[in-house]
């Protein structure tokens, strides 16, 4: 992508999340120090995409356990891997313990790949499921931080359902529940979690109760060459959870 747009002499502003810019970066220097690299991540996947392309080959990928098993190697001693950094964490971290029994010298990053807006979110789905009989989880279809939450709540027993916008929400989904949880991927606006509780309460929820969380208070840069003026800082908040 950047060698075409250069190639047609445009602008370039790369709004790349930086947390993934960090796996790129990962990858690179150890695809230069020989190491063979295992990728964790979902195929097709357009972040796993962009990481893998980074290494021009010399790159594998591995969804899950069963694949480490199937996993097949130049050399064991130069491995390492990295992660797609919206992955569910315990399910990254099963995978990670397999890499590890099966090749031993493996090496990964020196912090996790997993993004901290994705861990925290898991960690308040985690504290929100007892306490409620269906959780609603706002958030795109094709996000993969969004699915893990809905993932994580049907794992733990709880019915789960994403929606993308208040409309999708259907009655028949509530019947027979006192309390429901509302919670929302990482990079669901505001505005429409606001419209979710809307039509939750329109739909006859009485009372809304917002849990307590790690207050996110990272801000990232405007990508280089857009005016730092245009910027605003986002409110604190914490990882959704209603």
């Amino acid at each position: 992508m950047r060698e075409e747009a250069a190639a047609r002499g445009l602008a370039v502003f790369d709004a790349t999340c930086p947390l993934v810019t960090k796996v790129h970066v990962e990858v690179a220097k150890m695809h230069a120090n020989g190491r063979e690299i295992v990728m964790i991540g979902h195929a097709g996947h357009p972040e796993v995409e962009g990481t893998m392309g980074q290494a021009n080959g010399g790159i594998q990928l591995v969804e899950s356990v069963a694949d480490v098993e199937r996993l097949v190697v130049r050399d064991a001693s130069q491995l390492a891997y990295v992660t797609q950094t919206t992955l569910s964490v315990d399910d990254a971290a099963a995978v990670v313990a397999a890499l590890k029994v099966r090749f031993p010298a493996i090496i990964g990053p020196k912090k996790d790949d997993i993004c901290y807006a994705t861990q925290n979110r898991q960690d308040a789905v985690k504290a929100l499921t007892p306490q409620v009989d269906v959780l609603v989880v706002v958030g795109s279809r094709n996000s993969s931080n969004t699915n893990r939450l809905r993932e994580l709540a049907a794992n733990r027993g709880v019915p789960a359902y994403m929606v993308d916008q208040a409309e999708e929400l259907r009655p028949e989904w509530f019947e027979g529940a006192k309390r429901i949880g509302v919670t929302a991927g990482a990079s669901a606006p505001e505005v429409l979690v606001r419209a979710v509780i809307e039509r939750l309460e329109s739909l006859g929820a009485h009372e809304v109760a917002e849990l307590t969380g790690v207050v996110e208070k990272v801000v990232f840069p405007m990508p280089k060459g857009l005016s730092g003026s245009t910027a605003t800082k986002p409110p604190e908040v914490g990882p959704r959870g209603r």
